[in-house]
């Protein structure tokens, strides 16, 4: 695949001016990064390569090698402290010479999926720093085709694992339309495999559901987590969410979930699935199943080992619901009766006890004086 970044700079004059505002010299405004099919935007099949507004007049591919012919993107594997060379093809479709700047830029996975590159004004930690090519510019007359080479140097103590990035060609020009510097590049995806102990790992995080119902209806529920790989790999997944009552009764599956974008190692996905039809069954179990897939040096994709996720939710109707706070209400009312009619019950108890004391004692006084009166009285 090729690397498209030109025509976006309409959507960007707007932030480029506040830029401008800060800093009165030119500004170098970076053009979104996406990834495109061959034929699409940059395909190189004859025709002139042109991105919205036709003002990219250049195309990019893959050299013709050892490596193979006809290739949509580069791909390698080095150990560490190895290194491998290969060839950018620039052809330029105007009418006067052009001269582009060539670097090369790690990759990473945008909000939408696409795999972008960092902006230029971005550190680079893998390819953007380990791929050079042998001249910074490149001048390609008007109607001919010019082969930058260049080279992956893999440092001695690179950690194994799977790089992404690009080389990227670049002509920096003002936009006829805003006072303010554009970079349009096109570029190539490259995917580099360092040497080593390949240890796939994909994690569900921060899984939580959502359940609404009404009545002894079954209602919808929606399922959001997190896919974060863990692991050293670009790696997809499979995906599929359930939700079940206690003991897993009532089973209800989600229909079927996009997979999502191949990440790269340390990035996350955020998944939502909506869960329709899901019965009220007071305490809902909700599981989310990844099986990570891994695509090896030869194309073909491995399914490993799923993980799993899981959260829980009350799901109680309504109708139920409010017939439990009935329920509950008379059990307090008649706990709190029984107990004042106890208390009362020994408090008269305790009077009548009293009093019976107290005319007991009354009537033993009475017998004491009668006792104590003399016999000659």
């Amino acid at each position: 695949m090729r690397l498209s970044l030109a025509g976006r700079a309409p959507a960007l004059r707007k932030a480029a001016t506040a830029v401008i505002g800060l800093r009165p010299a030119a500004v170098s405004t970076v053009v979104g990064l996406s990834l495109v099919a061959a034929v699409a935007v940059v395909g190189f099949s004859g025709a002139p390569a042109l991105a919205e507004g036709d003002d990219v007049t250049w195309a990019v591919r893959t050299a013709s090698n050892t490596y193979g012919n006809d290739r949509s993107s580069y791909s390698y594997s080095v150990n560490p402290g190895g290194s491998a060379e290969d060839g950018l093809v620039v052809s330029n479709k105007g009418a006067t010479p052009l001269k582009l700047e060539v670097y090369a830029a790690d990759g990473l996975t945008t909000s939408t999926g696409q795999l972008d590159l960092l902006a230029r004004d971005k550190k680079s930690k893998g390819v953007g720093v380990w791929v050079t090519a042998d001249t910074q510019t490149v001048t390609v007359p008007a109607g001919k085709i010019v082969e930058v080479p260049f080279k992956v140097t893999v440092p001695a103590n690179a950690t194994p694992g799977d790089y992404v990035g690009g080389i990227v060609t670049s002509l920096t020009a003002p936009d006829s339309n805003a006072q303010v510097n554009v970079e349009r590049r096109l570029g190539i995806k490259i995917k580099l495999r360092v040497g080593g102990a390949l240890v796939p790992s994909l994690a569900v995080e921060d899984l939580k559901v959502d359940w609404s119902g009404a009545a002894f209806a079954r209602g919808d529920a929606t399922v959001t987590y997190t896919i974060h790989n863990t692991g050293n790999a670009v790696e997809s997944a499979k995906q599929a969410v359930s939700l079940s009552g206690p003991f897993g009764w009532f089973r209800t599956d989600a229909a079927a979930i996009a997979a999502p974008p191949e990440l790269l190692p340390g990035e996350s996905w955020k998944v939502s699935v909506p869960v329709h039809g899901v019965a009220p069954a007071v305490l809902l179990t909700a599981t989310a199943e990844l099986t990570p897939l891994v695509t090896d040096d030869s194309g073909s994709t491995t399914a490993l080992a799923s993980v799993t996720g899981t959260a829980h939710v009350w799901a109680l109707p309504w109708t139920l619901t409010v017939l439990l706070i009935v329920l509950i209400a008379a059990l307090i009312a008649l706990i709190w009766l029984r107990r004042r009619t106890r208390t009362r019950r020994k408090a008269r108890e305790e009077a009548r006890i009293a009093e019976a004391v107290e005319l007991a004692l009354r009537a033993k006084e009475n017998a004491v004086d009668v006792t104590a009166v003399p016999e000659d009285a």
